[in-house]
C-alpha cells in the first residue's frame, strides 16, 4: 500500500446553530500516529464523526489524497479506507469474537469463509486467538477494547481513528495497548488518529499532536512543541493529571 494522506480542510460542524467545530484543519499520513487532544467537550469526537460520515460538516472538506469524501455515507467512507472505534464499546455481545471481527470483512464483500479466516489470523496477531469462540459479551473491558480495534483492522484500512481506546483500562492494559498500536503504522502501512485522556499513553505513542479547545485548533506539532505551548498548558495539559 503506497503512502496516502488524509486531509481535513477547515471543517466546521454546527448543531442547532451552535458551532461545535470551527474551521479545523489537519493531515494524517500513512505511517504516523497523530494524537488529538483537548478538554472534554472540545469537539474531538465530533471531528471523528465528521471524518467518518456520522455527521455532515457545514463547511470544509475531508479528502483522501486528491479525492474528496465529505458527502459520502459512512459505509462508503469505510470502503475508501477509513475505519474507527467508538468511545463506548460497540461489540455484538451475543456473537463470538470471530464473528464480530468477521463482520467487517463481510461488509467489504469477502465470503463468509474468507472473512472468518481473516478474523482468526488477526486474532492470532493480537494474541486474542484463545477468545475466538467466546461470546464477545463475556470478555473483560480491556479485551473488548482490543477486539474492537481488531475488528476495525479487518477492514484493511489506510487510516484508523481511535476514540479513547484506553478508556477504563488499568496501567498494565494501557501499556499493552501502547505496544500494540505503536507497531501498526509500519506493520500495516496505515495512519492512526487517536483520542485519549491518558496523557502518558498519548505522549509516548504519538509522533505529532493536534490540540483543540471549544472547537478550535489551539496548537499542533511535535509532542515536545505542543506540551510547552502556553495556550495548551492553560486549556488542557496543566490540569490533565488531576482532571483529565
Amino acid at each position: 500500500m503506497s503512502n496516502r494522506r488524509l486531509r481535513i480542510n477547515e471543517v466546521s460542524v454546527e448543531f442547532s446553530g451552535l458551532r461545535a467545530l470551527d474551521k479545523v484543519s489537519l493531515t494524517i499520513e500513512t505511517g504516523e500516529i497523530l494524537g488529538l487532544i483537548g478538554p472534554n467537550g472540545s469537539g474531538k469526537t465530533t471531528l471523528v464523526n465528521a471524518i467518518t460520515g456520522q455527521v455532515r460538516p457545514s463547511t470544509g472538506a475531508v479528502c483522501i489524497g486528491d479525492e474528496e469524501i465529505t458527502a459520502l455515507s459512512p459505509r462508503r467512507i469505510a470502503l475508501k479506507g477509513i475505519t474507527r472505534s467508538f468511545q463506548q464499546v460497540r461489540l455484538f455481545n451475543d456473537l463470538s469474537v470471530v464473528e464480530n471481527v468477521a463482520a467487517t470483512s463481510l461488509a467489504k464483500g469477502l465470503s463468509l469463509r474468507a472473512a472468518r479466516q481473516t478474523a482468526r489470523e488477526l486474532l492470532v496477531d493480537f494474541n486474542l486467538s484463545d477468545f475466538g469462540d467466546m461470546a464477545a459479551g463475556a470478555l473483560n473491558h480491556g479485551d473488548k477494547r482490543r477486539v474492537e480495534i481488531v475488528r476495525a483492522l479487518a477492514g484493511d484500512p489506510s487510516f484508523l481513528l481511535l476514540d479513547e481506546p484506553a478508556a477504563g483500562m488499568n496501567e498494565t492494559e494501557s501499556d499493552a495497548l501502547l505496544a500494540t498500536l505503536a507497531e501498526l503504522p509500519a506493520s500495516r502501512a496505515l495512519g492512526i488518529l487517536v483520542i485519549d485522556h491518558d496523557m502518558s499513553l498519548i505522549m509516548r505513542l504519538c509522533h505529532r499532536l493536534h490540540v483543540i479547545s471549544s472547537g478550535k485548533t489551539i496548537g499542533e506539532g511535535s509532542v515536545e512543541t505542543v506540551r510547552s505551548l502556553p495556550a495548551v498548558v492553560e486549556a488542557y495539559l496543566g490540569t490533565s493529571e488531576t482532571s483529565p
